[in-house]
């Protein structure tokens, strides 16, 4: 097996910002691969959150669906519940994922720039002066996205597949309800009707709900230069 290749004393000096005089090359590399084990450790503990949350929406539409089509007497009502808790969950996830994007975009710059150059036997980072950009960022903490890009990530990757199962259903059952009459709006309507609250009502909250779905995919998106930081199939929001 060859040997690794011998690096230069002050290797990566340049690259890896190591203008403490106090500290030696050693001690730097160790001190930064601990900060990466930490950061790798706190992305994962994260991202098994995210698992948790999407478990529990599948759970629940399955729930649901079941219920609903268990027997023809079962209201459609269950499914517009349905809808509701995997919007609440949906809605838990993307701040969950915010936090979970800060830890990974820092591991993922560690990589790139500290990690990368080491095994490569190059000193030149990826990112010229990330050292001082993770340092500012460790100093005064902040997302990599807004509330509305988490929201979307987490609606395109997980999300989309259950409320378009959650929709279908429900008409498949309204259609049950309405003695197939299709092209009957008054009858859809009827079929609609949740005890006191009118078909109208229902249908324009379900309406307005997959209407802010549809609006959150579009105006969420993140800009090119934004995404540059974001590579890999988890948080690539392409």
């Amino acid at each position: 097996m060859p040997d690794s290749p011998e690096l230069p004393r002050h290797f990566g000096a340049d690259a890896l910002h190591a203008d403490r005089p106090e500290l030696t090359r050693v001690e730097y590399i160790t001190a930064v691969i601990h900060f990466y084990r930490a950061e790798m450790q706190r992305a994962t503990q994260w991202r098994m959150r995210l698992d948790n949350t999407t478990n529990w929406s599948i759970l629940a539409t399955t729930a649901v669906v079941t219920f609903t089509f268990g027997q023809k007497e079962n209201s459609h009502a269950s499914i517009i519940v349905g809808m509701l808790m995997v919007l609440t969950f949906m809605l838990v996830e993307a701040r969950r994922f915010r936090i979970f994007d800060v830890w990974s975009e820092r591991t993922r710059r560690l990589e790139r720039n500290f990690i990368s150059p080491i095994l490569l036997g190059d000193p030149a980072a990826a990112t010229p002066d990330w050292g001082r950009q993770m340092a500012a960022d460790l100093r005064e903490p902040r997302f990599n996205m807004t509330w509305l890009q988490a929201v979307r990530a987490r609606l395109i990757r997980n999300y989309a597949s259950l409320f378009l199962l959650l929709l279908a259903c429900w008409i498949v059952k309204l259609q049950g309800r309405n003695n197939g009459n299709l092209h009957d709006q008054a009858s859809w309507l009827e079929a609609m009707r949740v005890g006191p609250v009118a078909g109208g009502v229902i249908a324009g909250g379900v309406a307005l709900l997959y209407a802010g779905l549809i609006a959150t995919a579009i105006l969420g998106r993140r800009s090119r230069r934004e995404e540059d930081f974001f590579l890999g199939p988890e948080i690539d929001l392409e």
